[in-house]
C-alpha cells in the first residue's frame, strides 16, 4: 500500500506492504491455531520465497482446506501473492492441496487472464485425481465470458469430456446462464436451441434463457420464450413469473409489470416475499415511493414475512428517490423487528448518507458496522473514498485506502481507479507522482489497467516535469501490452 504519512509528504512516497506486528511461527500452537488474517499479512510482507516457504512449512501451522481457501479469499485482489501462497503450499511436506482449493487458484488465474497457468492448474488437479469438476468449469467459463471471450466460454463447455468430466443437464444450464449473465443472450438462445433435445431441458433451462432476455430488456422476447416453455409441455412455476415480474420492471414497463402483479394474485400463485420485493423496489426506483411502501405494509398484513433483501430494496429506493432520514427509520425499524443487517444494507446507508454530504454519519455507520461485527467489504471502502474523492477531502480518501491494507480488507481495481482519477483534480506535480505510484501497485497487484489511464498517468507526469518515472510507465505500459499510440519521452 502507499503508506507513511502520503497524504501530506508526497516526497518520501514509497510503496510497501502494510505495517503489521512482526510474524513469528511460534504465535501458533495446537490449541490456538493461526487466523487467515495473520497468514495474510504474512504472505503480504514476506520479500523472500525461502524464509516465506519454510514459515508456512512449520509444523506449529496447522492447514486445513478451509484456512487455505480463507487465506486465498483474502488475498483475491492481490492475484499475485495469492498465487505464489498456493505454490509455496503445494510443497508443503504433509499437506495436500484440496479441490477447492484449485477451484480458488483456477478462478485467480483467470480473473488475471493469466490462462497459461489455468490449464495448468487444471492438468495438476486432473493428474491427482481430484477433478477437474463441473464447478471448476463453471469458474472458468465465466471468466473468459467476463473477458469478452463468450465463444471461448462455449469451447469449455463443448471439451469437459476430455477432461474426463461429462457435459450432463446441469453444465449445460450453467453454460446458458453465464452467457445470460454476460449480456450474450443471442448466443445462449441459439446454442439452447441447438441442445435442449440432447440435455432434454427443463423449466430451469427456459427461466435461464426468460431471464436472459429479461435482463437486456427484451421483454417481449422472454414472453415468446414463455409460450414456448408451455407448448412443450412445461409448467412454468413462481421462478418464472418472479423473473418476468422483475424483467417488466428492469425495462421500466411498470404498468405491465403491476398488471403482470395483479394477474398473479387473480390465478392464486402463491406470491412469496422475492414477488413483493420485486414490486417494493421497481416501484420505489419509478419514484413511486408510497405505493411501494403500501405494497410493504400489504405484504406484512397478508403474512409473508419480509427479508433482509426486502428492507435493502426498500432503503436503496428510499435514499435515491426519498431521503435518506426516512430510509434510517427503515433501518432501525429492520433492527427493532430482529432483523440483523447485511453489509448491502450497510453500504446503501453508508451511500445515502454519503450522497447526502453526510460523511462523519457515514463514517459513523462504518464503526456501527465493525461493532455489529459484519463484515467491512471493499464496497464500502470504495464508497467512502469515492465521495470523500468527490468532495475534495482527497487526503480522507487516502487515510481509507490505508487503512484498507491493515484490515484485512485490500483495494480492488474499483479503488485503484477512483484514486488515480481523484489525483487529476488539483493539478499538482506531488498528486501526479502518487498517480502514477499507485498505477504500479495496481498492476503488481495483478489489476490491468485501461489504455486511457496509462496515458492519462503518463501525460501528466510529462507535463509535471517528471520524465524519469514517466519513462518507468512507459516499460510497465509495454509489459502490459498497452503501448500508446504516440509518445515521445
Amino acid at each position: 500500500m502507499l503508506t507513511g504519512l502520503l497524504r501530506r509528504n508526497y516526497s518520501h512516497l514509497r510503496l510497501h506492504p502494510p505495517k503489521h506486528s512482526n510474524f513469528t511461527t511460534t504465535t501458533a500452537t495446537a490449541t490456538q491455531p493461526l487466523e487467515a488474517t495473520t497468514i495474510v499479512t504474512l504472505v503480504l510482507n514476506s520479500s523472500n520465497p525461502q524464509t516465506l516457504a519454510q514459515s508456512l512449512h512449520s509444523s506449529t501451522i496447522q492447514w486445513t482446506p478451509q484456512l487455505v481457501n480463507a487465506v486465498l479469499k483474502h488475498l483475491w485482489n492481490h492475484g499475485p501473492k495469492a498465487l505464489h501462497f498456493f505454490n509455496l503450499l503445494s510443497h508443503h511436506p504433509s499437506y495436500t492441496h484440496h479441490a477447492s482449493s484449485f477451484d480458488h487458484a483456477i478462478d485467480i488465474s483467470a480473473r488475471l487472464r493469466d490462462y497459461r497457468t489455468l490449464w495448468a492448474l487444471v492438468s495438476r488437479m486432473r493428474s491427482r485425481r481430484l477433478g477437474p469438476s463441473p464447478k471448476t468449469f463453471a469458474i472458468i467459463a465465466e471468466r473468459y465470458a467476463a473477458a469478452g471471450k463468450a465463444h471461448r466460454a462455449v469451447k469449455v463447455f463443448m471439451s469437459m469430456h476430455e477432461y474426463g468430466c461429462f457435459q450432463d443437464l446441469s453444465s449445460f444450464n450453467t453454460i446458458l446462464d453465464v452467457l445470460c449473465k454476460s449480456k450474450r443472450v443471442e448466443m445462449a438462445y441459439n446454442l439452447f436451441k441447438a441442445l435442449r433435445g440432447r440435455f432434454k431441458a427443463d423449466c430451469v433451462s427456459y427461466n435461464i434463457i426468460v431471464n436472459g432476455w429479461c435482463l437486456i430488456k427484451r421483454t417481449p422476447k422472454a414472453l415468446e420464450v414463455l409460450k414456448e416453455m408451455v407448448e412443450r409441455g412445461l409448467t412454468p412455476n413462481l421462478t418464472t413469473y418472479n423473473i418476468m415480474l422483475k424483467g417488466y420492471f428492469r425495462a421500466g414497463q411498470i404498468n405491465e409489470a403491476w398488471d403482470f402483479f395483479l394477474e398473479m394474485k387473480k390465478r392464486n400463485c402463491e406470491i412469496d416475499v422475492v414477488t413483493y420485493t420485486s414490486v417494493i423496489h421497481g416501484l420505489g426506483v419509478a419514484g413511486e415511493i408510497k405505493r411501494a411502501r403500501k405494497v410493504f405494509d400489504q405484504m406484512v398484513k397478508q403474512g409473508v414475512l419480509p427479508s433482509v433483501p426486502t428492507y435493502n430494496a426498500l432503503i436503496q429506493v428510499l435514499c435515491k428517490k426519498d431521503s435518506v432520514d426516512n430510509a434510517l427509520l427503515v433501518f432501525e425499524e429492520m433492527v427493532k423487528m430482529g432483523y440483523v443487517p447485511n453489509s448491502t444494507t450497510y453500504n446503501l446507508v453508508i451511500r445515502g448518507l454519503c450522497h447526502a454530504g453526510e460523511m462523519q454519519r457515514a463514517l459513523a455507520f462504518m464503526g456501527r458496522m465493525k461493532d455489529d461485527e459484519c463484515e467491512i467489504n471493499v464496497q464500502t471502502y470504495n464508497i467512502l473514498i469515492r465521495y470523500f474523492c468527490d468532495s475534495g477531502e482527497i487526503e480522507k480518501g487516502l487515510d481509507l485506502f490505508q487503512e484498507m491494507g491493515t484490515g484485512g480488507c485490500l483495494p480492488n481495481l474499483d479503488t485503484y481507479n477512483i484514486l488515480i482519477g481523484a489525483m487529476f483534480v488539483r493539478k499538482k506535480s506531488d498528486d501526479l507522482l502518487v498517480a502514477g505510484k499507485l498505477l504500479v501497485e495496481m498492476v503488481d497487484r495483478g489489476f490491468l489497467p485501461r489504455k486511457i489511464t496509462f496515458n492519462r498517468v503518463l501525460d501528466g507526469l510529462l507535463l509535471t516535469g517528471n520524465q524519469g518515472f514517466a519513462k518507468e510507465i512507459l516499460r510497465l505500459q509495454s509489459r502490459c501490452g498497452r503501448l500508446p499510440s504516440k509518445i515521445k519521452l
